[in-house]
């Protein structure tokens, strides 16, 4: 069994009397029934060709600013492999930069990292730069398991990815994904944080409200 990914998603700000209510209780059901189902949905996806794909993609329609600092992630099981468009970021100039899990219940920090840099294992399977300075991102390449138009993400239920961002002011958040782990309405709260940008094999998606 291939262990979460730690970027996850998950509303940190829901309090005690939050979480008993049967609003709550109903959401967090919802969110296991589809992680289930997109687990088993992402399997299916997993294609060779698809990261360089999803690459040309971005390349062709989104220009990070001169000089941004990009933070992806090393890719665990099926996860989509955003390893073609960090190297082609890195030939662009970008600084680039891997997540350090912390303790659960914290954010996320992030080291430098450069293409062939040695890495080193970190929790629950993850591979952490074995050194490097410490980065502030400002854009953050993020793994998922499904997502919809309005930007919702379902993640891993873990709470990284939410505090992580909170802790980032400024800082943009892209979804990385196979186009197949669409889904018409990703079950969120009001808190949960949406996603301005989507990039899958077939395209860059522009998130918004539904019409």
């Amino acid at each position: 069994m291939v262990a979460p990914h730690p970027i996850c998603h998950l509303d940190p700000s829901v309090t005690k009397a939050d979480a008993a209510t049967p609003q709550h209780a109903g959401l967090l059901a919802a969110k296991a029934a589809a992680r289930k189902l997109a687990r088993t949905k992402r399997a299916m996806l997993v294609n060779a060709d698809a990261p360089m794909r999803l690459a040309e993609a971005v390349l062709a329609l989104y220009a990070p600013a001169p000089g941004a600092i990009i933070a992806g992630y090393w890719p665990m099981g099926e996860e989509m492999d955003p390893r073609p468009l960090l190297l082609a970021l890195a030939a662009q100039g970008h600084r680039l930069a891997l997540p350090i899990t912390p303790p659960r219940g914290q954010p996320l920090t992030f080291r430098a990292w450069t293409p062939g840099a040695a890495l080193s294992p970190g929790p629950m399977g993850t591979s952490e730069p074995a050194s490097g300075e410490k980065l502030r991102p400002d854009i953050l390449l993020v793994p998922l398991l499904a997502f919809d138009r309005a930007g919702r993400r379902l993640g891993y239920g873990g709470g990284y990815y939410d505090r992580t961002l909170a802790a980032l002011s400024g800082a943009k958040a892209i979804g990385i994904a196979y186009a197949g782990q669409e889904m018409p309405e990703v079950p969120a709260g009001p808190q949960d944080f949406r996603l301005p940008l989507i990039a899958t094999e077939a395209g860059v998606i522009l998130c918004g409200d539904p019409a």
